[in-house]
């Protein structure tokens, strides 16, 4: 499963990492947009497979942040 940015921004911080569990509802990244601070939580429980992106990445809506296997 893949975790895509929900709009276009700065990723601020990547709260996960590669091998950590997750539950659905946790937060996984924190996009900056708009001066605001946007949590970006997991759909599904699961492992994080990779981390697709470093704080101060620019993304776009649509990209993938983090892949997960469920």
């Amino acid at each position: 499963m893949q975790i895509q940015a929900e709009m276009a921004g700065i990723v601020q911080e990547v709260l996960v990492q590669e091998g950590q569990a997750v539950e659905a509802g946790q937060d996984v990244v924190i996009l900056e947009s708009m001066k605001m601070q946007i949590p970006v939580a997991s759909p599904a429980g699961g492992t994080v497979r990779a981390v697709r992106v470093q704080p101060g990445d620019f993304v776009n809506q649509g990209d993938v942040l983090i892949e997960l296997d469920t």
